[in-house]
C-alpha cells in the first residue's frame, strides 16, 4: 500500500536525480548551516515569557534556556527558521491572524505558535491560550508553517554528496571500526486514533494500535539522511524497506554503490548501512549474526554492529522527545496531512543538529514505539552473507594485527 500523499517538489541542487521527503527518498540540495540571526519582533516573547514562565512544571530561570524549554531551539536557530519561512508567511493574506490585542501576528509569533504546538503536543486550545490567540488561529498558523517548511527547509534532509559521505564513513569507522558504513536504518510509529469509518486493519499495528510508520536512515550525529513516511502501521520493517524508494535506489546501484578492497584476497566491500534482525541481510544492508552459538568473530562483529545500530533508536527518541506531537497519540488526524507533520519534525530535528542545538537535559526520552525483531521469515541474500563474512574476517585480522 502506497503512502496517501505525495510530497511536493521543492527547489533542489545536486547530482542525485531523486525527489526528497516521503516514500523513502530524500532531498538533494547542499546542506546549509543556520545563518546569523536578524533582529525580530521581541514583543511577543516578552509577553509570552511573563505569562507562562511562572506556571506549570519548573522552568529554567535563565531566559535563553527558558526559550529552548518552550520551543526546543536556541534563539539563533529560531531566527534562522523564521528566515526560511518569512517570505511565505508574509506573502499570503493574513486574514484572521489577529490576537486579542487587535494586532496582526508577526512572523516570529507565527513561528513560535507552530513550534510550540509541535514541541509540546498540547491541544490547539492550550497553545492558543498561551499566546492569546484562538484555536482556529493556532490551526491555521501551524499548517501554513508546515507547508512552508516542507518546501523551504527540504535541503536539511538529503543524501550526502560523495565528499560528505566520505566524512560520514570516516566518523562511523572511528566510532565502531566498521569500514564503508554509511549509517543505520530503523523505524518508529506515530500512534493515532481513527474514526470508525477510517479504522481499517491496514492501520492496526502489531500492538493493535492504529499508527503510521516512519523509516529513517541516520548518520553518526543522528541526522536523518533519508526518510520514508506515510505507510500504515500494519507493515513490517522489512516490507516497508522493500517498498521504499531507498531500496530501489540501492538495488539499482544508484546509491551505496562505492566499493573498497578490504582483504589481501582482494575481496570487495560495498558501501552499506546496518539494521537489526527485522531486516534482510543484503550486500548493502548488514544485519547482526544470531547470538546462539555464534563464533568469537561473529560476537565481535555484533558488538561493533550494535554501536552503529543504536543510532537509529537514539535518533527517534530525540525526535519524539523534542517534537512531542509525534510521541502522543494523535486524535483523529488527517492521514493525508500527517506525513507532512512528521516530515517537518524530521527537518526540525536536522536543523537542530546542523545548528549545534542540543536537546535540553531533563527532556524525557521515552521508548520511541518502534519496530520489532522478526524471529521467522528472515532472508539472507547470498551476496549479503558473503559480504558480512568478508567484513567479519577483516575485523578479526585487524584485531590480531
Amino acid at each position: 500500500m502506497a503512502p496517501l500523499k505525495k510530497s511536493k517538489k521543492g527547489k533542489r541542487t545536486g547530482k542525485d536525480p531523486v525527489k526528497c521527503g516521503k516514500k523513502g527518498t530524500s532531498s538533494t540540495s547542499e546542506p546549509s548551516r543556520p545563518a546569523e540571526p536578524r533582529p525580530g519582533d521581541v514583543d511577543w516573547w516578552n509577553s509570552f515569557w511573563q505569562k507562562n514562565s511562572g506556571s506549570g512544571p519548573p522552568i529554567p530561570t535563565e531566559e535563553d534556556e527558558g526559550f529552548k524549554y518552550f520551543f526546543r531551539v536556541s534563539k539563533k536557530t529560531f531566527e534562522y527558521i523564521c528566515s526560511l519561512v518569512r517570505q511565505d508567511l508574509i506573502s499570503r493574506p493574513p486574514s484572521g491572524l489577529i490576537n486579542i490585542e487587535g494586532r496582526l501576528l508577526s512572523v516570529e509569533k507565527q513561528v513560535a505558535i507552530a513550534l510550540r504546538r509541535l514541541a509540546s503536543g498540547e491541544s490547539q486550545v492550550s497553545v492558543g491560550a498561551a499566546f492569546n490567540v484562538g484555536q482556529s488561529t493556532v490551526s491555521q498558523v501551524t499548517w501554513r508553517f508546515i507547508e512552508s517548511m516542507e518546501e523551504r527547509a527540504r535541503h536539511h534532509l538529503c543524501w550526502p554528496d560523495p565528499a560528505e559521505l566520505t566524512e560520514v564513513k570516516s566518523k562511523l569507522e572511528a566510532q565502531s571500526g566498521l569500514p564503508q558504513c554509511c549509517g543505520a536504518v530503523g523505524t518508529t510509529r506515530v500512534a493515532m486514533t481513527l474514526p470508525a469509518v477510517e479504522s481499517s486493519d491496514d492501520w492496526r499495528d502489531w500492538e493493535s494500535n492504529y499508527s503510521m510508520f516512519l523509516q529513517g536512515i541516520v548518520d553518526h550525529e543522528t541526522r536523518f539522511l533519508d526518510v520514508a513516511i506515510g505507510w500504515p502501521g500494519s507493515m513490517t520493517p522489512a516490507r516497508l524497506l522493500r517498498w521504499s524508494g531507498f531500496f530501489k535506489l540501492c538495488e539499482s546501484g544508484r546509491r551505496l554503490n562505492s566499493r573498497q578492497i578490504i582483504t589481501s584476497e582482494e575481496a570487495e566491500l560495498r558501501e552499506y548501512i546496518v539494521g537489526d534482525l527485522s531486516y534482510p541481510l543484503l550486500p548493502w544492508l548488514m544485519t547482526p549474526y544470531e547470538e546462539g552459538g555464534a563464533a568469537a568473530a561473529a560476537v565481535a562483529f555484533n558488538v561493533r554492529h550494535r554501536t552503529v545500530r543504536q543510532l537509529a533508536p537514539m535518533a527517534f527518541a530525540r525526535l519524539k522527545g523534542a517534537w512531542r506531537i509525534l510521541h502522543k497519540v494523535m486524535w483523529r488526524p488527517d492521514k493525508h496531512k500527517l506525513p507532512s507533520i512528521i516530515l517537518v519534525c524530521c527537518l526540525l530535528h536536522n536543523i537542530m543538529v546542523d545548528g549545534g542545538d542540543k536537546l535540553q537535559e531533563g527532556v524525557p526520552l521515552e521508548d520511541h514505539y518502534g519496530g520489532y525483531e522478526e524471529q521467522s521469515g528472515r532472508q539472507e541474500d547470498v551476496r549479503g552473507w558473503a559480504a558480512r563474512e568478508a567484513l567479519s574476517c577483516y575485523l578479526s585480522s585487524q584485531e590480531e594485527a
